[in-house]
């Protein structure tokens, strides 16, 4: 039977819930009693920083796990909770299936785990050029759709003169559905608004795209020395200063990943994970004139009316995307089929049209 100390691995987020999915997992193993767990604080090429609760170990992984972990998309990542060998290195040979999971989808279109066995996502934009609703509600339907509770981050409020206003902005397109805060990220003030989610077991993960403060944040939240970087004048974009997920352990027990700014979110989810984020949108659907309304064009349809024009059409943008990644590839090819003959009937008619 695998032991644990249970104090040590407090410190990097252990919960009751999670020592006895650990235990679950550890008896459907052999010589469960040598086995240690710990928890992936970063991951690189061929090999994993894996956290005790005491000290950090380079590990690696038992080909067999990756090929699994492949086989079904899926791969190890930031805030996984493994157990491993006594080996030197040690090996991880198992992964506890994750109680909640963050990913995307790439350019490939395979999914690409960010974090793993997180509590809640501090979506960090910046009151500068990175202000962009429509990027935010973009990582509002990536954390809802992992069930994942969001807090809203809007940087850099000591320095930007349209900081009341923008908060009034979020505060309206959301309609008070979130927690919202406009911070100095360097200020200690930051770390005791957030403590109410910053309770030993705990464990966030910072989003946001480059330049809007993420380092800073966890620098002051974690006590940690992160190098952060200036953001250029006329843009307001910043540099990767973060290059790799990475877990810091905070003073009262809870844990932060850090997470490089996404240059692109393309989201891994589908129609009903999305109306998780638009849950607005959702309800006056119902009470639209027509059930499949698309509200668009329709008469007595209660969403145009009522919402934002520009949060629809990100709904909007949003929904077909999902739609995209439901395809399968026999409905990818169907699709690039008819919209051939849709482009070539078009262009017909414009050369008829010309003479």
């Amino acid at each position: 039977m695998i032991d644990f100390d249970f104090a040590a691995l407090r410190r990097i987020g252990l919960t009751q819930v999670i020592a006895n999915q650990l235990y679950t997992l550890s008896l459907t193993l052999p010589d469960a009693s040598a086995l240690q767990a710990g928890r992936i604080t970063e991951v690189h090429r061929d090999w994993f920083t894996v956290h005790q609760g005491v000290t950090p170990l380079h590990a690696r992984c038992q080909p067999s796990l990756l090929q699994a972990l492949d086989d079904n998309d899926a791969s190890l990542a930031v805030g996984d909770w493994v157990l491993m060998d006594q080996h030197e290195p040690p090996r991880i040979i198992a992964r506890m299936p994750p109680l909640t999971h963050l990913a995307r989808r790439s350019n490939d279109g395979r999914r690409q785990a960010l974090a793993s066995n997180v509590d809640t996502a501090l979506l960090v934009m910046g009151l500068d050029h990175d202000f962009n609703l429509r990027r935010l509600e973009r990582y509002l339907a990536l954390v809802h759709a992992a069930e994942v509770d969001p807090v809203i981050i809007l940087t850099k409020a000591d320095v930007s003169p349209q900081a009341e206003a923008h908060l009034a902005e979020v505060n309206q397109r959301l309609s008070g559905n979130v927690p919202v805060f406009a911070v100095n990220g360097q200020s200690a003030a930051t770390a005791e608004l957030l403590a109410p989610w910053m309770a030993a077991g705990q464990t966030l993960i910072l989003l946001g795209s480059s330049g809007a403060g993420k380092s800073t944040l966890t620098n002051t939240l974690a006590a940690s020395t992160q190098d952060t970087g200036e953001v250029r004048a006329g843009d307001s974009r910043g540099h990767h200063t973060t290059t790799a997920r990475s877990l810091h352990l905070c003073q009262h027990g809870a844990c932060i990943i850090d997470t490089p700014g996404l240059r692109s979110l393309q989201l891994d989810l589908d129609e009903i994970a999305l109306s998780a984020s638009f849950e607005d949108i959702d309800v006056l659907a119902t009470q639209c004139q027509f059930r499949d309304c698309s509200h668009q064009a329709e008469p007595g349809c209660a969403v145009r009316a009522a919402v934002d024009e520009d949060r629809l059409h990100n709904y909007q943008k949003l929904l077909r995307e999902a739609r995209r990644n439901q395809q399968t590839p026999l409905d990818k090819i169907a699709a690039r089929s008819k919209w051939k003959v849709l482009m070539r009937s078009v262009k017909e008619r414009d050369k008829q049209k010309r003479g």
